[in-house]
């Protein structure tokens, strides 16, 4: 489970976050590009826009439930 004390500063605030648990899988920017991006140079991903519609909610949902090692939060 992430942990919003954990979180990476480059996370845009709001609910959704990533955390220091993220392998830098990719698989949650693949699943909702829009809204997380991977720091290439340090090897993990981070939110770079918050949901505001039912529909972007539900692919950060998607990339929740798809990130391998539960690094991404919803919590805030």
């Amino acid at each position: 489970m992430a942990d919003k004390n954990n979180k990476f500063q480059l996370n845009v605030d709001g609910k959704y976050y990533v955390d220091d648990q993220c392998i830098a899988c990719d698989a949650c920017v693949m699943e909702a590009p829009d809204f997380f991006e991977m720091n290439d140079d340090d090897g993990y991903a981070y939110v770079k826009a918050q949901p505001s519609s039912p529909e972007q909610i539900e692919e950060c949902e998607n990339a929740l439930a798809g990130c391998p090692v539960d690094a991404i939060g919803n919590d805030g």
